[in-house]
């Protein structure tokens, strides 16, 4: 990555704003429930602790909409974070003011701040220069490590690094690597697997692997909309019917690029999204007038298994089909297992499908699990992330 990192810079005696993505899945009783992403940003934390330095962690947690919403407080996360690293962490209970400045000033290195959800301030989201330079008078040093948010240009990640030294996370340099590797110079053939319920929020993703890829592998709702501009019928499946013209395009496209997109063959098929559906395997031209197509058949499963095994970079966005529920996860499970045991450079985008892939009990053979969502997508659409454009350059 072309960006300065975090052991670019001498952090003894600094005090260093890190930008981390927290945002984690909790229950109704405010129980985190996935560690993952506060997992994912342990090794930053660590090696700026480690080099002498105290830290100030930055971070948001669902969608307050600039309100203080007491049931998105980081007093949980605080507690995880505690646990997890086995120090003592000071949180604060507002995201600027008087009493964040007293304690970031009272920082000793070795020492841990953890601000309130920044979301709470209506200046986050507005990348208010106000807030900015309030968030880069509490530090010497910017670290941004939140590449779920890469995406977005807050205050909190692109902002403050108009007013302080400013590099990436090991995080931050992993994602980017990463996925770098399978935009530039991937091994071939390469494979890009898109599911998903919208064409609509694929489009740009699509016609960037068109450049690229071998084969793109369709599933989930957005087949059923290429499927019907192929004039299939498709039952009461979920599609687009505003998309079809630019399904068209896109088979066209891909048919002028010499790349092998891949519709559905066959479909699992019910009257019902439930767990005891009456659930049938059909070939794509007899999807029964009441029934909807829910996950990718079997021959599908074995075409895709069969084009996978021999890849050499394996892109992976969006699920095959409605894993949630028993009757149709299996699409998106064998497509899972079939990723996992390929020899490829392994890819896997969305939370959705990192989900599957820990349900299917794989994750460890995947060679990255990405934490962006909408950032990984735009990662891919070929777009320049403000987050990370925001970072001095080597």
């Amino acid at each position: 990555m072309a960006k300065k990192t975090v052991k670019d810079l001498s952090l003894a005696g600094k005090k260093v704003f890190t930008r981390v993505d927290f945002n984690v899945p909790r229950n109704e009783s405010g129980e985190i429930t996935d560690d993952t992403k506060i997992k994912a940003a342990l090794p930053t934390i660590e090696y700026i602790l480690e080099q002498g330095a105290s830290v100030i962690l930055a971070s948001h947690l669902g969608r307050p909409k600039g309100q203080v919403k007491d049931n998105l407080r980081l007093d949980s996360v605080a507690q995880r974070l505690s646990d997890l690293l086995g120090r003592n962490i000071q949180k604060a209970d507002e995201v600027v003011g008087p009493e964040v400045t007293e304690a970031a000033a009272g920082l000793k290195p070795g020492d841990i701040l953890l601000l309130e959800n920044v979301r709470f301030h209506p200046g986050e989201e507005k990348n208010e220069p106000e807030l900015a330079k309030a968030y880069a008078d509490l530090a010497d040093i910017f670290v941004s490590d939140a590449f779920g948010t890469a995406h977005r240009a807050h205050a909190s990640n692109t902002g403050i690094a108009a007013h302080l030294p400013s590099v990436a996370g090991l995080l931050m340099t992993e994602e980017v690597e990463n996925l770098s590797k399978s935009l530039h110079n991937a091994k071939r053939p390469l494979v890009a697997i898109i599911g998903g319920s919208k064409v609509a929020d694929k489009i740009s993703v699509l016609k960037n692997f068109l450049e690229i890829a071998d084969s793109i592998l369709l599933g989930g709702g957005m087949a059923n909309t290429f499927l019907r501009a192929k004039d299939y019928n498709m039952g009461r499946s979920l599609l687009e019917e505003d998309k079809l013209m630019q399904a068209s395009e896109i088979m066209q496209l891909a048919a002028n690029k010499d790349v092998n997109l891949c519709l559905p063959v066959d479909l699992v098929v019910a009257d019902e999204v439930s767990a005891d559906a009456d659930a049938e395997d059909v070939i794509i031209d007899s999807v029964p007038d009441g029934k909807m197509a829910l996950d990718i058949g079997p021959k599908t499963r074995e075409i895709y298994a069969d084009l996978i095994s021999k890849a050499g970079t394996i892109v992976w966005n969006g699920p095959l089909g409605v894993f949630e529920v028993e009757p149709f996860a299996r699409g998106t499970m064998d497509i899972a297992i079939a990723v996992a045991n390929s020899q490829a450079f392994s890819i896997i985008g969305g939370g959705d499908v990192v989900a599957a892939v820990e349900k299917a009990g794989v994750a460890d053979k995947i060679s990255h699990l990405s934490t962006g969502g909408g950032a990984t997508l735009e990662f891919w659409e070929g777009k320049e992330l403000p987050g990370i454009a925001a970072l001095e350059d080597k």
